[in-house]
């Protein structure tokens, strides 16, 4: 279809005295004034099982009791964050129920996967299951639902991130990669699988400062501290804080196994959390300094980690579990080659 398109200067009169006044229009003075609140999206990384969710269930009550509207993502195909928060009840995953609706041909909605508690707002993107997809993709199919279901115009102070820090594949990446968080706080403890894996995020945090990115690193939290103080001296050593150490303690394992939160202001464990609470508001997003290996590995006693072991090169011997034959070579050489 073609349409003719007049010029200003072709259109009648009343219409040219109309443009021109709609241009004489002065925009808008910029607003001066107090600055907006802006959400402190914050990432936590951790080796499996080191205590992420504990620590992310009793921070987000806490903060939520001093106030603060708080949002917590479980990002763990284990779909394991929110238990604690719900009393040990499965919160549905955003990634099931989308497939869900999908399959009955209806739209998901915010009531579907995102639950409160005493002021907490919580849900879980999960992942797929064992053997039947990619854990990393199903972060990202997550994040890609939630843009649709409007992340970026809720009003929140605190939006807290619970990523697995084993996997290194793009989707357990994606708020440092992308700059889709402020700052990243990592759980670990006084041994050297948490500390590693702590260390390898201290690794891609510097690795895209390289590159151009704004995440930075606020601290350490140290869950289980029993006192060796292996913990402290990696945080020293990699250039940032610690927000906080939960001290290993009975009482505090018995009441997360039962679901329990230990952080709600008046309990014996509210001091802990009240400080952590207010280091993540206030701690920056620091540039790291990672360790080498061997440096990690100094962090600890020689009878710990096994130092002094020497890397014994296998044998074709070795591999054929008999006598290798050496056989003549075919190669053909040809003189003044």
């Amino acid at each position: 279809m073609n349409a003719h398109v007049g010029s200003a200067s072709a259109a009648p009169p009343n219409m040219t005295e109309a443009l021109r006044a709609e241009a004489a229009i002065e925009p808008d003075a910029p607003i001066i004034g107090e600055v907006k609140k802006q959400t402190q999206i914050i990432a936590i990384y951790g080796k499996g099982g080191i205590g992420k969710s504990f620590t992310l269930a009793n921070l987000s009550y806490m903060m939520a009791q001093q106030g603060k509207r708080v949002l917590l993502i479980g990002c763990d195909p284990k779909s394991d964050t929110t238990s604690l928060l719900f009393g040990g009840k499965a919160c549905p995953t955003i990634i099931e129920t989308s497939s869900r609706k999908k399959a009955a041909g209806e739209a998901v909605k915010i009531g579907d996967v995102c639950f409160k508690r005493d002021g907490v707002f919580a849900m879980e993107l999960g992942g797929p299951e064992v053997g039947r997809g990619c854990g990393g993709r199903g972060i990202i199919h997550g994040f890609e639902l939630l843009e649709k279901l409007g992340f970026h115009s809720w009003d929140f102070d605190y939006v807290l991130l619970d990523f697995l820090g084993d996997v290194v594949c793009g989707g357990f990446g994606l708020p440092i990669a992308r700059d889709m968080c402020q700052k990243v706080i990592v759980v670990g403890s006084n041994d050297l699988q948490s500390l590693y894996v702590a260390n390898n995020v201290c690794s891609a945090v510097e690795y895209f400062r390289k590159l151009g990115g704004n995440v930075g690193v606020a601290g350490l939290v140290v869950n289980k501290d029993d006192g060796t103080g292996e913990a402290q001296a990696f945080a020293e050593a990699a250039g940032i804080p610690i927000l906080a150490a939960i001290p290993a303690n009975e009482d505090i394992r018995r009441k997360s196994a039962n679901y329990e939160i230990v952080g709600k202001p008046g309990s014996p464990w509210a001091s802990v959390f009240e400080e952590l609470a207010e280091q993540v508001a206030i701690a920056p997003p620091l540039r790291p300094t990672p360790l080498t290996h061997d440096g990690l590995l100094g962090l600890f006693k020689g009878e710990a980690v096994g130092r002094g072991v020497v890397l014994d090169p296998a044998t074709m011997e070795d591999m054929c579990g008999t006598e290798a034959v050496t056989k003549p070579s075919l190669e053909v050489v040809y003189e003044g080659a």
